[in-house]
């Protein structure tokens, strides 16, 4: 009985100690297990026994916005070539717009927990997978590479996020994406250019 009960309170605790850490992260503030302690109220050495670090719960955030993204990278296989490509990058922005813990987390060169390293590589594939597809079906520049769409993506959302309110943000990503889709796009099959 006294098991149950203390894993249901280290449960309880992880469960709480990332929604105190979801609200910092939501309001654009530093991620510090200190800071997350004192506003969760639970100890230092309880939130560092489950996170040993920042980055882990960091990733422990951004984890259910990276596992939908791996879910439609997979769903967009089954699209056409140029709809699969182009509903992917804009599913990436608008998880970027209501996850602030992703950008970070898909940036970083290194991760602390494996399952983030499985879910930004299974990414990084899918989105790669899509870019040869799109390319093969002669409806992307074939000079765009894969760190061009990475490092696109991330400046969209940040040209989108960068002074303006938290109501410009979505049209203003979608606007900009289209922007960029629009400069690496080709003729391609069926496109009319002026």
């Amino acid at each position: 009985m006294t098991t149950t009960r203390i894993r249901k309170d280290a449960a309880r605790n992880w469960q709480h100690i990332v929604d105190t850490a979801r609200r910092f992260v939501d309001d654009g503030g530093s991620l510090r297990l200190n800071d997350v302690a004192r506003a969760a109220s639970i100890g230092v050495a309880t939130v560092y026994r489950h996170f040993p670090t920042p980055e882990a719960l960091l990733e422990t955030i951004a984890r259910p916005g990276l596992e939908e993204l791996v879910v439609r990278a997979d769903h967009a296989a089954a699209d056409d070539a140029w709809e699969a490509f182009a509903g992917f990058l804009l599913a990436g922005i608008d998880a970027q717009l209501r996850d602030a813990s992703i950008q970070p987390v898909f940036a970083a060169t290194t991760h602390a927990l494996p399952e983030t390293t499985e879910l930004v590589t299974r990414l990084t594939t899918a989105t790669g997978h899509l870019l040869d597809r799109a390319q093969a079906a002669g409806v992307v520049n074939p000079d765009v590479t894969h760190a061009d769409v990475v490092r696109l993506m991330c400046g969209v959302v940040f040209a989108a996020t960068v002074h303006a309110t938290p109501d410009e943000r979505a049209p203003l990503t979608r606007r900009y994406l289209d922007v960029v889709l629009t400069g690496i796009r080709t003729a391609g099959p069926g496109r009319i250019t002026a």
